[in-house]
């Protein structure tokens, strides 16, 4: 009898331990969740801060670009330094290619930061291309673009050039429904 009550006592100091041992687990898995909930937490504040910097970023880029663009646009001096088209344009022409220039910019960067869809860059491109000095200015800058390879603005480049192809070669003057609008990535 003195067996089995020692080994009943054996048996519940070992319970008593197994029990002691899962709660220990079940807190550390616990607080090891608290700790991996934190971390995801922080994680995705600084990805958004990175995002919200990207665009402060692309905002200021856009400002400068503009700015200087509105420089060289001022003064004929300074449109000769941005003379890097194809073909020899007149300084009328070069101020307007200029201005092209800052139209696309400006809708690129609409684009980079998330206020247009794909889609909608692409439809806001259809209407803007229907300018020929928009136009002129384009194919007056390929070579410029063909540096551009493996590139978010190449892919948009190549956008555009397939749109132009299509809107040249459409049958019908209702250029808004030219062109199949992309998907999202």
């Amino acid at each position: 009898m003195a067996t089995r009550k020692i080994r009943k006592r054996g048996l519940d100091v070992a319970a008593v331990a197994g029990l002691g041992m899962a709660a220990g687990i079940l807190a550390t898995a616990a607080v090891q969740r608290h700790t991996l909930e934190s971390l995801r937490t922080r994680l995705e504040r600084l990805e958004q801060q990175s995002h919200a910097q990207r665009h402060a970023n692309l905002a200021s880029q856009q400002r400068q670009h503009w700015e200087l663009l509105s420089k060289a646009m001022d003064d004929p001096e300074l449109t000769e330094v941005l003379d890097i088209f194809e073909i020899p344009v007149t300084a009328q022409k070069r101020r307007q290619y200029l201005f092209a220039n800052a139209l696309y910019t400006n809708l690129l960067c609409y684009y980079r930061i998330g206020n247009l869809s794909r889609d909608e860059f692409f439809k806001h491109a259809r209407g803007m291309f229907q300018n020929p000095i928009v136009r002129e200015y384009w194919y007056a800058t390929r070579h410029q673009r063909a540096s551009l390879t493996g590139t978010e603005e190449a892919e948009l480049g190549q956008l555009i050039d397939d749109l132009l192809l299509q809107l040249d070669e459409a049958d019908t003057d209702e250029w808004w429904v030219v062109g199949e609008p992309p998907l999202d990535p």
